[in-house]
């Protein structure tokens, strides 16, 4: 759940990213407060807006606050299509009791590493109050890059650690929020022994295998039910 603060005259609920004033209605649904991801990686942030009112509404999505490094650089993109980074707003018009999806902000970790701070604000056109929320993204040189998986809807990085112990990491890229995608862990006879979502929000999936007994497992990749790789994982006490 990302961090809002509401400003202006308005009744809203907080922990929702809601506000609704004179007949106007901005639903935020939550942004991801804290990412995480490696220099050379392009993360997708993706902003969501329900119109909740009778009335079609114009949104503008600002980004106020951000502090790249000179090798990064961030830039909005809607339904495929990307602005320049210069740019750092967009409006759009929700149509009544609506949701504006396809809308994302595109960081390219370049070669930097280190934390960076970006602030989002979200309002109605013509309306002094907004929305506001703060994303932490966390650059990592030690999160590994082995590539397992490539296409253009999706990119599956290796297992790690592997052996495993109690908690183990798969990062990934989704690149088409239409798509899902999940991971399913079997054991060396096919039995499922769990499955996790791979949501487009997200880079990072984490796999719990406290219950799992020691020996060796597999993991599966599926985009809409379709298996895309099978890779190996050991579980050791």
């Amino acid at each position: 759940m990302g961090f809002y603060r509401i400003v202006g005259w308005v009744s809203f609920l907080l922990c929702a990213g809601t506000f609704s004033v004179w007949g106007q209605s901005l639903d935020l649904l939550p942004i991801p407060e804290n990412l995480v991801g490696i220099p050379g990686q392009a993360l997708k942030i993706p902003i969501q807006i329900r119109n909740s009112g009778d009335k079609a509404q114009f949104y503008i999505v600002k980004i106020t606050e951000s502090d790249l490094k000179p090798s990064q650089k961030g830039y909005f993109c809607l339904n495929g299509d990307c602005l320049t980074s210069d740019i750092s707003e967009v409006s759009k018009r929700v149509e009544a009791a609506s949701t504006l999806t396809g809308l994302y902000y595109v960081l390219e970790t370049g070669l930097a590493t280190g934390q960076i701070q970006l602030v989002f604000e979200v309002s109605i056109k013509g309306s002094p109050s907004l929305i506001e929320s703060k994303v932490t993204v966390s650059v990592d040189e030690k999160q590994p890059k082995n590539v397992v998986f490539r296409s253009k809807d999706i990119v599956i990085h290796e297992v790690y650690p592997n052996p495993v112990s109690t908690t183990a990491y798969i990062d990934y890229e989704l690149y088409n929020e239409k798509r899902v995608a999940k991971i399913v862990i079997h054991n060396i006879l096919g039995t499922s022994m769990g499955e996790q979502e791979l949501t487009f929000s997200e880079n990072r999936a984490k796999i719990l295998t406290e219950e799992l007994s020691p020996g060796i497992y597999f993991y599966t990749v599926y985009l809409d039910n379709e298996g895309l790789i099978t890779r190996k994982m050991v579980v050791r006490r």
